[in-house]
């Protein structure tokens, strides 16, 4: 039997590739002879990063970098196997995870860590720049990304403005000149799986500076900003990033990087898929085993086990799905080529107690679906 196993961290707890070794195992104890292929999958949020280095035999590159309240913070990125990309997330420079508790202010945070790992990236002579931008702490529409890549935006002064949110209402002119020009030779794709416009009721402040620790003055002033900036953008560079569909994610950080760095917008997993070459790894595969930490009605909205169980329904694959829990309204997933859903908790216990023996619970999980399996194989 070939089985390809491809799931998602669980998050907390294993990386992807360390879930698909722990479900190797149990499918082994039955079946000694399986072919089995292992693909670390991601969504483009936390775990991207590491899911890629594992899947391609990449490494990793540790910089010291501005934090998002402007502190020194130590980050990381990755270099895949092919030596010729780099694959950042913009939460291990500017997420929201870094900010001590009681600091939480989307006006002062900035995206400047972020600019400043592309910067690292391009050291490496990459031709090619994979940005996941989830888990954001930022609402300044990339402005620190870019300062750090030699944008200057500068008040009616002609001075620089200072960072996070609150200054992008004084920028008066957007001096271009000093951008890294190794930018124009590099690709960058933006996992981004929200459709949020950069202002507005549905925008970058009105539906995400709440979670980053705005009070409702302050998300009126963000997202009259937000509208400011725009107006600055379509005026000095002629880019309607209003316009853009998930623009406003990250705190605008993805309208910022399509403006400046000519950037486009892509699904996380389908990134992953292609990256991963998940399609052609499909093949004459018998069975798919995918799974997440947690399977819920969220599931369905561009995660990692849907984008494979896509795959496998274009090949009229089976697909089996193991998770830490099973959420509210999990079964949806079964509606998008999911054929069943497997939990691995035994008993009642506490959660500390469930993350300490994942590893074993999805051996053992693993191994009684390949039973059932083999079962209906005698039948």
């Amino acid at each position: 039997m070939k089985i390809l196993v491809a799931p998602d961290s669980f998050k907390g707890c294993l990386t992807a590739l360390e879930v698909a070794k722990n479900i190797e195992r149990g499918i082994l104890n039955v079946i000694e002879d399986a072919d089995i292929t292992k693909i670390p999958m991601a969504d483009g949020g936390e775990g991207t990063v590491q899911s890629l280095v594992d899947a391609t035999n990449g490494y990793f590159i540790y910089e010291k970098v501005t934090g998002p309240l402007g502190e020194p913070v130590q980050a990381h990125f990755g270099i895949l196997g092919d030596h010729k990309t780099a694959v950042i997330e913009m939460a291990k420079a500017s997420g929201f995870d870094l900010v001590p508790p009681g600091r939480a202010n989307p006006c002062k945070t900035t995206t400047y860590g972020t600019g400043e790992l592309i910067r690292a990236a391009l050291d490496e002579n990459v031709s090619k720049i994979i940005i996941g931008i989830g888990g954001s702490s930022t609402n300044d529409a990339g402005v620190g990304m870019a300062q750090a890549l030699g944008i200057r935006f500068l008040n009616k002064k002609g001075e620089d403005v200072g960072f996070g949110g609150q200054y992008l209402r004084e920028i008066s002119n957007i001096d271009m000149s000093g951008l890294d020009p190794r930018i124009t030779d590099v690709e960058i794709e933006v996992a981004c799986d929200v459709s949020n416009p950069l202002y507005g009721d549905n925008g970058a402040a009105y539906v995400y500076a709440p979670q980053k620790g705005a009070d409702s003055q302050m998300v009126k002033k963000l997202d009259e900003n937000l509208r400011h900036f725009s107006r600055i953008i379509k005026n000095e560079i002629g880019k309607d990033i209003q316009s853009i569909s998930g623009g406003g994610a990250a705190g605008g950080l993805g309208a910022g990087l399509v403006a400046f760095l000519d950037a486009y917008l892509r699904s996380g997993v389908d990134i992953i898929i292609e990256v991963n070459k998940l399609k052609k790894k499909m093949g004459d595969v018998d069975l798919v085993i995918t799974g997440e930490g947690k399977i819920d009605k969220q599931t369905v909205n561009g995660k990692a086990p849907i984008g494979v169980a896509k795959v496998a329904e274009d090949n009229n694959i089976p697909v089996i799905a193991i998770c830490g829990s099973l959420g509210y309204e999990y079964e949806l997933v079964l509606k998008q080529g999911i054929d069943a859903v497997f939990s691995i908790v035994k008993e009642p216990g506490t959660m500390e107690e469930t993350i300490k023996n994942t590893p074993e619970l999805l051996k053992i999980t693993t191994e009684q679906i390949m039973r059932v399996l083999m079962i209906n194989k005698m039948l």
